[in-house]
């Protein structure tokens, strides 16, 4: 055991927890992280922390009260981004079938205080905790101090939110901006929407910009006669339960520049690209754009590469102001746990 695990589990031994201690969560569609901070250890150092998939409970307070009987946790106050929209005391996660409240944790896990963010929300919080090496730089830009930063990650779903500074502190806001309706640009993407029209009925954004959308783009590039699926793709398609994590895969195969998957990618980073843009101009973000989720950081030679920036820029009139800012791809994938960790000790006995 190492100095360090020991002296935690001579602390959970001597004291049932250790003084001060947070639960933190990032509650995803496909993964939810849970990890408990000290105010001694701060945000960048978990206590504990373990990963589970999210379909294999029936709800949050089991999870959560799973990972404090593993790991003899006892704390007074938790803090949980979900991935959905959270309406004062109640969230509903968008890809998953559950309904979380602060007075059912609370009760069931015997806190004191409980709080609900949006997952993005969580991440915008994270966002100052965020060092070099935290982060992949795509567009340099001018960073203006203080300046609003927008936040947008493609993961299961498609996320976005923005973070104010001021007077009082920082300030993250959430939204459910990935639900808007997809604007398309060019006649691809209008082909692509009529696609997806057909097979849905409403198209946002999430529907043509997350991981559940790659496989739709896929299938409508071959549809579409935008390219030929060789046997050896199709058989590996056909075997694997994950058809995102194939397509990405042989995307970034050099060989597989010209293929589907290659073009899959490079029609999904170019809206990707209009979007991350879109937000921008919504929210001013002189302070930079961030991308989160767990896609970007696996595909960063194919963002730089490929169109993310024209469709990033491609803004008419404003062209000149989007070259200005900054985009970042974030590396760390507990951005969201440091976020949340940050807004409970911000706000804990306060």
């Amino acid at each position: 055991m190492k100095r360090r695990d020991f002296f935690i589990e001579e602390q959970v031994q001597a004291t049932g927890g250790v003084p001060g201690m947070l639960i933190a969560g990032d509650v995803g569609g496909t993964k939810t992280s849970l990890a408990v901070y000290s105010r001694e250890g701060g945000m960048r150092q978990p206590l504990f922390e373990k990963m589970y998939y999210s379909a294999d409970y029936d709800g949050l307070e089991n999870m959560v009260s799973e990972f404090m009987e593993t790991f003899h946790v006892v704390a007074d106050d938790a803090v949980f981004g979900v991935a959905g929209p959270v309406v004062g005391a109640r969230a509903t996660t968008t890809n998953l079938p559950w309904v979380i409240t602060v007075e059912n944790l609370v009760r069931t896990l015997h806190l004191k205080s409980t709080t609900l963010l949006n997952d993005l929300e969580a991440v915008a919080y994270g966002v100052p905790l965020l060092s070099e090496n935290d982060v992949c730089m795509i567009n340099e830009g001018k960073e203006r101090p203080g300046g609003t930063v927008g936040v947008i990650a493609p993961g299961t779903g498609l996320g976005e939110a923005f973070l104010l500074s001021g007077g009082t502190g920082l300030r993250a806001h959430a939204s459910e901006g990935g639900h808007t309706d997809f604007a398309p640009a060019g006649d691809r993407e209008i082909e692509l929407l009529r696609y997806l029209v057909k097979k849905y009925g409403h198209v946002s954004y999430e529907r043509v910009c997350s991981g559940r959308a790659i496989p739709d783009i896929y299938e409508f590039l071959k549809a579409a006669g935008f390219g030929k699926e060789p046997a050896w793709l199709a058989a590996e398609l056909s075997r694997s339960e994950d058809a995102t994590q194939v397509i990405v895969h042989n995307a970034l195969d050099p060989k597989e520049r010209g293929g589907l998957c290659r073009k899959t990618l490079d029609l999904f980073i170019s809206i990707l690209g209009a979007e991350a843009g879109n937000l921008a101009l919504k929210v001013m973000a002189t302070g930079g754009i961030f991308i989160g989720g767990g896609i970007a950081p696996r595909i960063i030679p194919l963002i730089r590469e490929g169109p993310f920036m024209e469709a990033f820029t491609h803004k008419g009139r404003f062209a000149r102001f989007m070259e200005g800012i900054p985009v970042r791809v974030i590396l760390n994938p507990r951005a969201a746990l440091m976020g949340a960790a940050f807004y409970g000790m911000e706000h804990m006995n306060s």
